[in-house]
């Protein structure tokens, strides 16, 4: 088969060219029922054509379900497209898709959440039904049919290993200068782990591919296609000012003693909030940083060229598309300071443990004790998976967990009485920073907790509802953790009722 030298650089054996397709000939061989496995972590590494043919089989009325594990959320031609086409089974380990979202809260799609580091295990142990056929986007294939990833790395070296055959995507449109980027590796399952060899964040233990073969590899497709890439926000005046309460935080840390001015390794969620923070690091005093992180903003690429971070690891690089388009161009800038890993390394509990890294999620709402709610509204709605916010939030050196204190135009208060569900105990969340300010928890005891974050993080319109709410539950009970069970949710349910928490005067 004819192969231009674009591809021929790629494709780095001839064996390859016999297995180049179409993707609606790679998409014929997927059955009803199947599990796939597929690459990606955000909008970033994953396969496009062959999902988008898959679902096009569904929008024409074939009727066929599959489930899809990934190493976190996707792009619209997978978690958008295959949903409206009806062929969406189970889903795992993590979403942030609209269309998928409504789908689980109709109850036509199965969802498994759980923590990222956790489902790569999960995956390995055979826990979960076998993955049968991998779909994954390459930047190049070697001699011998191992895979150089493209912009994540996510759960996909274990699942092309459990794979019974593998269709790859190669994306001529993904910089080559992305090669050497990556550290890959498939850890042994228990009882045959050995300690993982990361001491400080720019440690390799892999190789910069995936292990895979040429008995395992069933289809090549040639694809072009841009990864799904959004805006990021533009940032409101209310994250500006979580973002300065972040960095005044860690002013007050290193005026303590307790830092330097190259801070710990930094662990970030996406948004606008994250992009604020980090943004903020640019202008501060803080030098010689690094990252520790599972994702990789814009933010965070500007502080690697302006020399700010010297080293930042991670499972995905999640830029704007302007930001993709200037990563493109200036990849070799990125060259020893940027490296991608599987998931359950970036998101390892060890590793954050003994790297001490600083770790800044996001929260739907907040209680008066500490207890933070990422992933459901009122309880019930599934909203977003917790994603990597559990394993880094458990096992950091510094816990932050912020959010704007009100939603819906200040109809909804995100400090309150008890979450409606809880991912992370009070015991794993040391800060919790709204746009009034933060609340250091280290060494507080519950009842302290409550005074501290009612004072310092609820909103005005809120603040003496809180108060009066904890002051009643004190006085009920001298319990550790006073609560009024009767009342606990009836901001929820008040909420639910009426479009407000607030009491109608």
């Amino acid at each position: 088969m004819e192969v231009d030298e674009k591809v021929k650089e790629r494709l780095r054996s001839e064996k390859a060219y016999d297995l180049i397709m179409s993707a609606e000939e790679a998409a014929a061989m997927i059955k009803d029922g199947m599990t796939l496995g597929v690459s990606g972590f955000t909008a970033s590494g994953y396969p496009k054509a062959v999902p988008h043919a898959l679902a096009e089989r569904g929008k024409k009325g074939e009727k066929f379900k599959v489930n899809v594990y990934s190493g976190a959320s996707l792009g619209p031609e997978i978690d958008t497209e295959m949903t409206e086409a009806g062929i969406m089974g189970m889903r795992m380990p993590y979403m942030t898709d609209s269309t998928f979202r409504a789908a689980v809260n109709k109850g036509e799609c199965d969802y498994i959440d759980m923590h990222l580091s956790h489902s790569t295990q999960y995956i390995n142990y055979g826990a979960l039904p076998k993955v049968e056929i991998a779909i994954v986007e390459a930047l190049a294939l070697n001699e011998d049919g191992s895979i150089v990833p493209t912009t994540s790395v996510g759960n996909t070296p274990a699942i092309v290993r459990q794979a019974d055959k593998v269709i790859v995507e190669l994306n001529t449109l993904q910089p080559m200068g992305l090669e050497g980027m990556h550290d890959c590796i498939v850890l042994p399952n228990p009882p045959h782990r050995k300690p993982i060899d990361i001491t400080k964040p720019n440690d390799r233990i892999g190789v910069p591919y995936i292990e895979c073969g040429w008995d395992k590899i069933c289809g090549i497709v040639i694809t072009d296609i841009q990864d799904g890439l959004r805006p990021l926000g533009s940032v409101s005046e209310d994250s500006q000012k979580i973002a300065d309460h972040i960095i005044d935080f860690l002013d007050g840390e290193v005026r303590a003693g307790r830092l330097d001015d190259t801070l710990l390794p930094i662990q970030s969620g996406v948004g606008s909030v994250a992009n604020a923070v980090l943004y903020g690091l640019l202008e501060s005093e803080f030098h010689d940083l690094t990252c520790y992180t599972e994702v990789v903003q814009d933010s965070m690429l500007e502080l690697i060229k302006a020399g700010k971070v010297t080293c930042a690891s991670t499972t995905a690089i999640t830029p704007s598309p302007e930001m993709k388009a200037k990563f493109d161009e200036e990849c070799d800038l990125y060259k020893g300071k940027l490296i991608f890993r599987p998931e359950d390394i970036s998101n390892n509990p060890g590793i954050i443990r003994r790297l001490g890294v600083i770790s800044m999620n996001t929260a739907l709402e907040c209680d008066i004790y500490g207890n933070v709610n990422s992933t459901h509204v009122n309880g019930s709605a599934m909203m977003n998976g917790i994603g990597g916010s559990g394993d880094f939030a458990r096992n950091a050196a510094i816990s932050i967990f912020s959010t704007v204190s009100v939603a819906k135009g200040g109809a909804i208060s995100s400090i309150v009485p008890f979450c409606s569900h809880i991912d992370h105990t009070e015991h794993d969340v040391q800060v919790i920073v709204t746009e009034q300010g933060y609340a250091d928890l280290r060494g507080l005891t519950p009842k302290q907790r409550a005074v501290r974050i009612i004072e310092n993080c609820a909103h005005p319109d809120y603040k003496d509802m809180l108060k009066d709410y904890f002051e009643r539950a004190c006085a009920a009970s001298k319990l550790q953790t006073p609560h009024l069970l009767d009342e606990a949710l009836s901001w929820h349910i008040r909420a639910m009722k009426t479009g407000s928490m607030k009491v109608e005067k």
